[in-house]
């Protein structure tokens, strides 16, 4: 890889414009039906629960222009990393404003940072994008996330597990299966095939099962945060540290923090973590 290729990715800019119409936020609303506290229907105007954002900017590229992985192909915006397998590692929120159903949306995304490292999986690409999303009030959201190429795997590894914490203010079990999947893709417009084309998952990418995603775990776990703490966070991280699949349920795990923060993540059955989140409000809001 040619680090002078992948360093004038740096700085490359890509603005657009978008809506969340009551349509595709009604199919949110029905895919985390076991985590939303409540049963009213979506409709216009109506206020946006922390993460909704991420069913906005669908990846609108043709059929010809998408990869074998089922994502759109390198080189446009996201640099052309010679790596096989992408994903999402993790990122940073800052919420400024509310959002609503229905309203206007305007994103401009940067290349902040292209690296590329070596670990325990070989040779390894970091890209970060930072958004700034604005709605029809001005700046609602900024964002960086953490993308990670590697080459793909002969065999299955795991990483080192992380065990669920012993203690909790709230621990939810929440069903997985193919059908939640398949509604998080299709409400996010996400034909990464490793969430639902099982053959492909496990033959070619080599997990075990179809790997749930972890916007969809961030976004459960932030809804339980909420209707615990009465109130949307001001900002959060976040982090996947072990692949959940659909062959098991999923635990929704809290911790308040000492700080006034609070510690979320998922679990497996097993015990293990698989997406960390941690959330911090600002007292005076």
């Amino acid at each position: 890889m040619d680090d002078a290729a992948l360093a004038d990715c740096i700085g490359r800019v890509e603005e657009r414009e978008d809506v969340i119409s009551p349509s595709v936020a009604r199919m949110l609303h029905a895919t985390l039906s076991s985590v939303r506290d409540s049963a009213r229907d979506v409709d216009l105007g109506m206020a946006m629960p922390p993460l909704w954002h991420w069913v906005a900017f669908h990846p609108y590229a043709p059929m010809d222009d998408i990869g074998t992985d089922g994502h759109p192909k390198l080189g446009e915006f996201l640099p052309a990393v010679p790596l096989e397998r992408r994903m999402w590692a993790g990122g940073r929120l800052e919420f400024h404003a509310g959002l609503s159903v229905g309203e206007r949306l305007y994103r401009r995304s940067e290349i902040l940072q292209v690296e590329q490292k070596s670990g325990r999986a070989g040779p390894m690409v970091f890209v970060t994008v930072g958004h700034e999303l604005h709605g029809e009030n001005g700046l609602a959201i900024t964002e960086e996330q953490d993308i990670v190429y590697i080459a793909m795997p002969e065999s299955y590894r795991p990483p080192k597990a992380i065990p669920a914490p012993d203690k909790a203010d709230f621990d939810v079990l929440v069903p997985v299966d193919v059908v939640l999947l398949f509604r998080y893709s299709a409400a996010t417009f996400n034909a990464h095939r490793i969430h639902y084309d099982l053959p492909y998952a496990t033959e070619v990418e080599k997990y075990p099962g179809l790997v749930v995603h972890g916007p969809l775990q961030a976004t459960m776990l932030m809804a339980l945060a909420v209707r615990h703490r009465g109130q949307a966070p001001s900002r959060l991280s976040h982090r996947g540290v072990h692949p959940m699949f659909h062959t098991h349920d999923l635990r929704l795990i809290g911790v308040d923090s000492d700080d006034g923060a609070m510690a979320l993540c998922t679990a497996a059955p097993e015990g293990h973590q698989g997406f960390q989140v941690r959330a911090e409000w600002d007292q005076a809001r």
